[in-house]
């Protein structure tokens, strides 16, 4: 029986991954760090509310198996490219770097297709450093997911996506072969494959796009 730790557990994946990790025989408890109170309860689920700024505060807490982050925003809704990189790289690093500490062993993070460290955009390449920083850490088995254009039911609306999933869904006929990973997914499709990668814990880093994502998460 395992321990798993999630942050990001109110976002579009990561609630879909935190009804996963609570139904499943595989944990008997499930750790949610969360900057405020979250709307379920379950006998196996643990919620920490927490000052992520302050990882002194809560480092102790960060024991377990599994760690899995899910945690991310957009530069519009952080308010500041400075505010999305505290989201998107510093809250995961220092979870990451606390985890190594306390002989966590297998990490997961939600990534994007196109994420390099040496790209051009702000986005992009704050994504590809928080990858290149797992790469080079510990962990035993590092699973980098990056998903394509998402499908689901945001709390928020985002106009860009919602017109984006409408025309790459209409023409998503045409992506086929190499073009394959980059067709609309759903949310909760990129959860279950998160959970089945958990299961699988490859050794070493590994990423995974959205092609290889849709056949995990029809196990």
């Amino acid at each position: 029986m395992k321990t798993a730790l999630i942050i990001g557990g109110t976002g579009l994946i990561g609630n879909e991954l935190l009804h996963l990790l609570l139904d499943s025989s595989d944990y008997n408890k499930v750790i949610a760090f969360s900057k405020r109170e979250m709307q379920i309860d379950h006998p196996k689920l643990s919620v920490e509310i927490i000052d992520f700024d302050k990882p002194e505060t809560y480092a102790d807490l960060v024991q377990g198996d599994d760690f899995f982050c899910t945690i991310g925003t957009t530069i519009k809704k952080a308010g500041s490219k400075e505010a999305f990189r505290k989201v998107d790289y510093q809250y995961p690093k220092q979870f990451a770097t606390i985890a190594i500490e306390h002989g966590i062993n297998q990490f997961l993070l939600i990534s994007s297709l196109g994420a390099d460290a040496n790209s051009g955009n702000f986005y992009l390449k704050t994504k590809g450093e928080i990858q290149s920083f797992l790469k080079d850490s510990e962990f035993a088995s590092v699973s980098i997911v990056q998903p394509s254009l998402l499908l689901g039911d945001r709390k928020e609306f985002r106009f860009g996506e919602q017109a984006g999933a409408i025309v790459m869904k209409a023409f998503s006929f045409l992506l086929f072969g190499s073009l394959n990973k980059y067709k609309p997914i759903q949310s909760d499709t990129v959860a279950r494959a998160l959970f089945v990668l958990a299961q699988k814990k490859d050794s070493g880093f590994n990423i995974y796009q959205s092609d290889v994502l849709e056949e995990l998460g029809k196990k």
